[in-house]
C-alpha cells in the first residue's frame, strides 16, 4: 500500500498496487502548474482511493485532461485523462517510499532553459507509443 497527501493533509490517497515507472513531463502546462517539470506515475483508478475529495479543485486544462490541486494549500497532485481508466499521481505527493523511478522524459522540447536533463533516461518530444494503446 502506498499512501500520500497534499502539503496540508486535507487531501490524502492510497494506492493498492506497485507503482509503475514514472515519467517526467516537461510541457509548458506541467511546468506552469507544478513550478518545474511534473513527475508522475499512472495508477489504475480501481487501485486508487481518494480521501478529502471535497478539498480537490479540478482544473480542465484541455478537452481531454483535468488537473487536481488541493483547494487549501495548492499542492499539485493529479493529472487525470478524462477518457482513460487511470490517473497520474505526482510522485512528490507520496508519503511512503515509492519504490519506482523516472523511466523517461516526455515533451522535452517544452522544457525550461534553466535546467538540463542529464539522467540518461530516454527523452521524447511527445509521448511515445504505448503497448495496447
Amino acid at each position: 500500500m502506498h499512501k500520500g497527501s497534499c502539503l496540508c493533509g486535507a487531501v490524502t490517497f492510497e494506492v493498492s498496487v506497485d507503482l509503475p515507472p514514472a515519467d517526467g513531463c516537461h510541457c509548458t502546462q506541467c511546468r506552469k502548474s507544478s513550478g518545474h517539470y511534473f513527475v508522475s506515475t499512472n495508477v489504475p483508478r480501481a487501485a486508487f482511493t481518494l480521501h478529502g475529495a471535497e478539498n480537490v479543485t479540478w482544473y480542465r486544462s484541455s478537452e481531454k485532461v483535468r488537473r487536481g490541486f488541493c483547494a487549501k494549500c495548492g499542492s499539485s497532485l493529479f493529472w487525470d485523462p478524462i477518457h482513460h481508466d487511470w490517473t497520474s499521481i505526482a510522485l512528490g505527493a507520496f508519503d511512503t517510499p515509492t519504490r519506482t523511478s523516472i523511466s523517461e522524459h516526455i515533451y522535452v522540447a517544452g522544457k525550461g532553459d534553466y535546467y538540463d536533463i542529464a539522467d540518461g533516461k530516454p527523452q521524447f518530444d511527445t509521448v511515445p507509443p504505448r503497448p495496447g494503446a
